[in-house]
């Protein structure tokens, strides 16, 4: 690589004319599918070219964490290390349900936009709200016991849309179901793919996709199981470039 991931990130990212606003929480999912030569694939979606947002990328499913998915129920637990670096550095409360709303976000769009059912099944019956009424319908539960952080990063000032985002991860064998279109019911994303990270890397990507499928290639190289220890990379905005402290 010519340039570093910091430099990267930060030469992507000059614009400032808009408007200052906080940073919404927000949270991707990668699920990684691991080959029998020990190559991994993961799935991504083409955002439809109708968006104003990033229109035509490829993109990991993932979005903005909506109040209610710190009150849906989920199973299982976060491994004490992924908690705790979900938790650092947190900004507003640092609330067990908060931490747990990144994976239901996670989660959520995940079936939303890619069709993807991410969960467990469950014996008790419960009814889920919104979307996840098709995972309780189907006796399933989002269960946060393989979730892995990869990564996350703050959205600069002074952009069109801010983001605090967790990249989260999960072994395919996480998946419970898919719906028989391929897609998901929000119509988000389109040409839903499981790309070798070396194809994706040549498709057309926000600068920030490249950066973590970058990240993930060299946390593989020595840490093929993601250990939940492993340090990740925090990405942030200081005085007029990017930061990236491992967590």
């Amino acid at each position: 690589m010519s340039k570093t991931l910091v430099e990267r990130l930060s030469n992507a990212e000059r614009q400032t004319h808009h408007p200052n606003v906080r940073p919404k929480d927000a949270a991707t999912l990668l699920i990684l599918d691991r080959q029998a030569n020990g190559e991994f694939k993961v799935l991504m979606g083409r955002r439809h070219k109708r968006h104003r947002f990033m229109p035509g990328m490829f993109v990991f499913p993932g979005g903005r964490v909506d109040p209610s998915d710190s009150r849906t129920p989920v199973t299982g637990s976060y491994h004490p290390e992924v908690s705790r670096k979900l938790a650092h550095s947190m900004k507003g409360p640092k609330t067990g349900a908060r931490a747990r709303a990144f994976a239901v976000a996670a989660v959520r769009e995940t079936y939303e936009e890619a069709g993807v059912f991410v969960g467990s099944r469950i014996e008790s019956k419960w009814q889920g709200k919104g979307d996840f009424a098709a995972f309780s319908d189907r006796g399933l539960m989002p269960d946060l016991t393989p979730m892995r952080l990869i990564a996350r990063a703050i959205t600069p000032p002074r952009r069109p849309r801010r983001f605090d985002t967790r990249f989260l991860a999960v072994p395919a064998d996480a998946i419970a179901g898919q719906l028989a279109e391929g897609t998901g019911p929000s119509g988000e994303l389109e040409d839903v793919h499981w790309l070798t990270l070396d194809a994706a890397k040549d498709l057309e990507l926000p600068t920030i996709t490249l950066t973590i499928i970058e990240e993930l290639q060299n946390r593989l190289s020595s840490d093929r199981d993601l250990a939940p220890e492993t340090p990740v990379p925090f990405y942030y905005w200081r005085g007029k470039g990017f930061i990236r402290e491992e967590v």
